[in-house]
């Protein structure tokens, strides 16, 4: 089994946990991990309460001489610490087959949600959003400008919608917010584009009033993101690790980032890495920020 430096991986989320995958180049498949799994299905935030409750779980299932343990293999799998530590993982069939093994009610939610085949259009505009690190296509989007955002959401949404990378001529709200007036949406964008970039907070800012426009139908936020952080490489040379930024403090944020930027300022700020270059980093950052637009 060849695990590169350049090995992919997933991040998914049940219930706001998190489950961690890795790509095996050599057989073309994800590994996911069984503590996270058994975590998910057992309600435990304590992964040593997880282990535990795995070993009994492995050595009652090695007595019924189960396939299942066979089956497990081991990866290095990168922990909260920032260290990798090898950890037991089971493939597809092998997760399916764990999951299984708890009580029909979660077990069957989580068959079900494990087993989402993608074909939706978030599943399909997260699969192009992935294929952006590699595609050369990342080193054409302009940078900082209306243009660079219509790239962005044309290259994730194409095909899947019809207005994509188009500009909304229609108004929108959520949560009660009133997002720009599409009839004026066209001058507030280009006093977004003249917003200088050239520190932190004046990225942070330009940031935030592109959320306030809002210029799409639907895949701002997603599409606003990935700007942002090409901004950030731009000009101070860093980008967001953005599983360092919780869901719901996220949410906070941006909600209050109309009438008060430090919030979302103190977020970005404390979430910056100069892993630039990283695919880990890039591939994570679209597992979050695909994460965050879920149920909204």
């Amino acid at each position: 089994m060849i695990m590169s430096n350049n090995t992919k991986i997933s991040i998914r989320f049940f219930d706001d946990r998190e489950v961690r995958a890795v790509w095996d180049e050599e057989n073309n498949k994800w590994w996911f991990s069984v503590l996270d799994i058994v975590a998910v299905l057992t309600d435990r935030d304590d992964y040593n309460k997880a282990r535990n409750y795995w070993k009994y779980l492995k050595a009652k299932l090695k007595k019924e001489n189960s396939k299942l343990v066979s089956a497990t293999t081991q990866l290095k799998l990168l922990a909260s610490d920032g260290k990798r530590y090898l950890a037991d993982v089971l493939d597809y069939n092998g997760i399916i087959a764990l999951g299984k093994q708890f009580p029909a009610k979660k077990a069957n939610r989580f068959i079900e949600w494990f087993t989402y085949s993608g074909e939706s259009i978030d599943g399909k505009s997260k699969t192009k959003a992935y294929a952006l690190f590699e595609s050369s296509f990342i080193d054409s989007i302009e940078v900082g400008t209306t243009k660079g955002l219509q790239q962005i959401h044309a290259y994730l949404f194409g095909g899947l919608y019809d207005f994509a990378g188009q500009v909304r001529q229609k108004n929108i709200s959520k949560g009660g917010f009133q997002f720009a007036a599409a009839q004026f949406l066209g001058n507030t964008l280009k006093q977004i584009e003249e917003m200088p970039e050239n520190t932190f907070d004046e990225i942070a800012d330009k940031y935030a009033e592109m959320n306030i426009a809002h210029p799409f139908m639907e895949g701002n936020g997603r599409s606003t993101r990935i700007w942002l952080d090409l901004m950030l490489k731009k000009r101070l040379k860093r980008c967001v690790d953005w599983s360092k930024i919780s869901k719901n403090d996220y949410m906070n944020a941006m909600v209050k980032s109309p009438t008060n930027g430090m919030e979302l300022k103190n977020l970005l700020k404390n979430a910056l890495t100069d892993e630039i270059n990283s695919r880990e980093m890039f591939m994570k950052g679209i597992d979050y920020s695909y994460y965050y637009e879920e149920n909204e």
